[in-house]
């Protein structure tokens, strides 16, 4: 709790400081791009340093190894709408180097669950409820593959526009190299 009221007292200030000024800028993004990335930490600050880009730049959207877990989920919703209804017209997927995604594994995340508290009952209702554990929490061997599955998943999507280009990209998450995938 203390490091949220940090957080907050941060806030108060930053708003009272009017902070906020130099970051003032619409929806649209000016580069007509949106990143799907992962969320680790270690990406925050270094991706748009490496990529050059600022506020009102591009989209980014960020989830756990910058993967698309189902074909119309949030993702999937969230780039619709940059590029319906935002203009976007690029699409950057951008895993990392030492993603801890990579190898996870959906067993082992249920015995963590498990332990925390939630009840056996629980998860069996929700794998007969249609869930696939292994593959909704299971991570991947290969980020090269994984991107080029999600970049692919773009671009088969049936509500995904033809003209909309994807590419994919691995960052180093130590020095910020980007290199491509093909």
């Amino acid at each position: 709790m203390i490091m949220l009221e940090e957080i907050l007292e941060f806030n108060k200030k930053f708003v009272e400081n009017r902070g906020y000024e130099k970051y003032i800028t619409n929806k649209y993004p000016d580069k007509k791009i949106a990143i799907l990335s992962c969320m680790d930490t270690r990406l925050t600050e270094l991706l748009p340093a490496a990529l050059g880009i600022h506020n009102g730049d591009v989209k980014i959207i960020k989830n756990a190894g910058a993967v698309i877990s189902h074909p119309f989920g949030s993702v999937i919703r969230s780039l619709l709408v940059a590029i319906i209804e935002l203009g976007v017209e690029e699409v950057m997927v951008i895993a990392h180097s030492d993603c801890g995604a990579c190898h996870m594994n959906s067993d082992e995340m249920i015995t963590h669950m498990k332990k925390r508290g939630i009840k056996s009952e629980t998860i069996d209702m929700i794998r007969y409820c249609g869930v696939d554990f292994n593959s909704w929490l299971g991570g991947f061997d290969d980020p090269v593959k994984s991107v080029r599955g999600t970049v692919r998943s773009i671009e088969n999507h049936p509500l995904i526009p033809k003209d909309v280009r994807v590419h994919g990209f691995i960052i180093d998450s130590l020095t910020g190299e980007l290199t491509r995938v093909e």
